[in-house]
């Protein structure tokens, strides 16, 4: 085996088609392909995903080994999503994954999809130091994790029904923004009063969230102001996207940092397709400022899906000892 890890990493989740390299933990390439065969659909149709998942894996890992100057017998593993996600785009990943393995005779790193978002924080200083409270917020996720050390994750808080970023967008669809609505919200709001309308959030025990409320509330609201002014929507759009953003940040933020407080942790971080979010952004790097604490907001382009951070989880995992198995299984949740 070579001195340095060489890892090829893939990942298939939903949507997006990923493949990277890294050496030693450090990210040489990071391909993306996305579908936009979903966008006529107003979200993602997950055999529409997998099908095209099966155009795109070849072309993207042969993308991002060339971008790395990487041959694949220089490899020493190959790792890939296990979940959770979608079961079709799953399993082409993981089978992939597994065929290039066996072909390559070196092991296989099944990772954990949310975990990764969290790892994100580690393919670029500064590092978070430990312990590190990370808030996932994505379309499918919102959880709150506290880490203490590289390779143990603990779940203390998550929402008990639907996701911040689903929230963003059925919000925007409700109010007539094509899918994903999410980045319009965000691109609207900019211009808008955040103070304007109000909108009621669910409380919850311990450090949960619930968005369901939230999404009723909205509409409701929306539906009863357009029974009275039909062009509602239109005439306040920008103040109607910064109120509904400003609501879903806050809340948010309000258990961040009542699980820092609690737990005296002053390195804190956000990961997830949602933390792409300037808003989001912005209040968290405030929140920090004023509690004197450390904020750790990932690049962008670690902010979606992406295999960079499947491939930084799985260099953790390879340096452990951790491996997976032919037999091990894909798991949509």
């Amino acid at each position: 085996m070579n001195s340095q890890v060489k890892l090829l990493a893939i990942e298939s989740s939903c949507d997006d088609t990923s493949a990277a390299v890294l050496i030693d933990g450090r990210v040489l390439s990071n391909e993306v392909a996305g579908q936009l065969v979903h966008e006529k659909f107003g979200g993602v149709v997950p055999e529409l995903a997998s099908r095209a998942h099966q155009q795109h894996i070849v072309p993207v890992i042969d993308a991002a080994l060339k971008a790395a100057g990487v041959r694949m017998e220089d490899l020493n593993a190959i790792a890939y999503t296990q979940g959770p996600g979608l079961m079709g785009s799953l399993l082409v990943g993981s089978s992939f994954a597994k065929g290039l393995a066996l072909s390559c005779k070196i092991p296989l790193l099944p990772v954990n999809h949310m975990d990764a978002h969290v790892m994100a924080h580690f393919i670029d200083d500064p590092k978070p130091q430990f312990p590190f409270l990370c808030l996932v917020v994505s379309g499918g996720h919102t959880q709150l994790v506290r880490m203490d050390n590289a390779t143990s994750m603990e779940i203390i808080g998550k929402t008990q029904d639907d996701a911040a970023g689903e929230a963003f967008d059925k919000s925007a669809k409700l109010l007539g923004l094509p899918y994903p609505g999410g980045p319009l919200i965000d691109q609207y709001a900019k211009e808008g009063k955040a103070s304007r309308f109000q909108f009621n959030t669910s409380k919850m025990p311990g450090y949960d969230f619930s968005f369901s409320g939230l999404k009723t509330s909205i509409l409701y609201f929306v539906q009863a102001e357009q029974k009275k002014n039909p062009q509602f929507i239109k005439e306040n759009l920008a103040d109607l996207c910064a109120s509904i953003q400003e609501t879903i940040v806050g809340y948010l933020l309000k258990n961040l940092k009542r699980a820092a407080l609690d737990q005296g942790i002053k390195h804190i971080g956000i990961a997830g397709g949602v933390s792409a979010n300037s808003r989001l952004r912005i209040r968290v790097q405030e929140l920090a400022n004023s509690q004197g604490w450390q904020a750790y907001i990932p690049d962008f382009q670690y902010c979606t899906d992406n295999a960079a951070m499947i491939g930084i989880t799985a260099h953790y995992h390879f340096l452990s000892g951790n491996f997976g198995s032919i037999s091990d299984r894909p798991y949509a949740r």
